[in-house]
């Protein structure tokens, strides 16, 4: 009987120490659920204001804060939906010829090149099915209408996902720009977190500056060093007259940007060239998408890993493997979560308890 109020006293005791650790735990998973739909919008919002940073800082020396992040707001909303707006309003109006075509059975559709025979597997069926397309459309088009159906619902549907990705690209603008006009506050508190998750505030300030260079060098080493590689493959296929040529101009840059080697692009480039131009011409294309797609083994080294404590290695090994975890910003998670972790394993190593020395023997 004398063990009871002890017990009570010890059960109320525990009560009182875990009764506020679990609300707050529970203030904790709330908080976070309420912002998962947005941590994609939050990690652009920061990796674009990092990036821009120096921008605005340099801009505002010559107008003030508020106006600088207005106009890096304004110009990089135009940047995104100028191009967008013109290639929707090209789409728009060619979406009823399309159906004009299909429902008087004009010939808009050229015939098939003789080539196409000569493929293996699939070249004599395709020729097929082209020909029939381009001198019977209303047949071919109730022939294969399940197909037709599934295609236009599968294009409804990438750009319905594609309006949703501008219109998240243009949020995470306006919150960067609105970040840029209290960048001084919010690098305030954001290095008040580094410093108590560190434990002061010169190692906050450190992972701070890493963390900053490390998405500046990826911004300028992988998309820049990739908008770069694109535009000099580009121009060749512009100038030699590659079908398709912007098109396959995007894809090269998206190839640079997740790490894949443009050969993929160039190489048919370069057999079409072989096939349907002169030889001096050819050679002369296929030299210059050599010195194209190489030109990331000079500029990378140049741009990646410059003026950080970080090895290129390591940024590129975080943007590849951060590609394949979480996609196109996992470019920024996977080479950030590799630099700071890379800096604090070698500040443990140097922090290295140092061997003691013997005791000397009396004599």
């Amino acid at each position: 009987m004398a063990d009871m109020p002890i017990s009570r006293m010890t059960v109320g005791r525990l009560i009182e120490l875990l009764l506020p650790i679990l609300l707050i735990a529970l203030l904790i998973a709330l908080c976070f659920q309420l912002l998962v739909p947005f941590v994609g919008l939050l990690i652009w919002t920061i990796i674009l204001a990092v990036c821009f940073y120096p921008v605005h800082r340099r801009l505002k020396k010559r107008v003030s804060n508020r106006m600088s992040a207005s106009i890096i707001g304004i110009a990089l909303s135009a940047f995104v939906l100028v191009p967008t707006t013109i290639a929707a309003i090209s789409a728009a109006g060619s979406i009823p010829k399309v159906v004009a075509a299909i429902q008087t059975g004009e010939q808009r559709i050229p015939p098939p090149p003789e080539r196409l025979r000569t493929l293996p597997v699939v070249g004599e069926r395709g020729h097929v099915i082209w020909v029939q397309a381009s001198t019977d459309m209303p047949s071919f088009a109730k022939q294969y209408k399940p197909q037709l159906a599934a295609f236009a619902k599968s294009l409804v549907g990438f750009a319905g996902s594609l309006f949703v990705t501008v219109l998240a690209i243009v949020a995470a603008v306006v919150f960067a720009a609105i970040t840029l006009a209290y960048s001084e506050s919010a690098r305030a508190f954001i290095s008040n977190i580094f410093a108590r998750i560190s434990g002061s505030r010169e190692c906050g300030e450190h992972y701070m500056d890493v963390i900053g260079a490390t998405i500046k060098s990826v911004a300028n080493g992988v998309i820049g060093v990739a908008f770069v590689q694109a535009l000099l493959v580009g121009i060749g296929f512009f100038v030699v007259g590659v079908p398709a040529a912007g098109l396959l101009s995007i894809l090269a840059m998206a190839l640079g940007v997740v790490q894949v080697p443009v050969v993929l692009v160039t190489l048919p480039a370069i057999l079409w060239a072989f096939a349907t131009q002169s030889s001096t011409v050819a050679i002369i294309f296929t030299i210059w998408s050599i010195i194209a797609g190489l030109s990331d083994a000079v500029l990378k080294p140049m741009m990646i890993g410059h003026g950080l404590e970080v090895p290129m290695p390591i940024i590129l090994l975080g943007v590849i493997g951060g590609v394949m975890a979480y996609g196109l910003a996992g470019l920024f998670i996977g080479a950030v979560l590799l630099a700071v972790g890379y800096v604090l394993f070698i500040e443990w190593l140097n922090k290295a308890p140092k061997a003691k020395a013997a005791p000397k023997l009396a004599a």
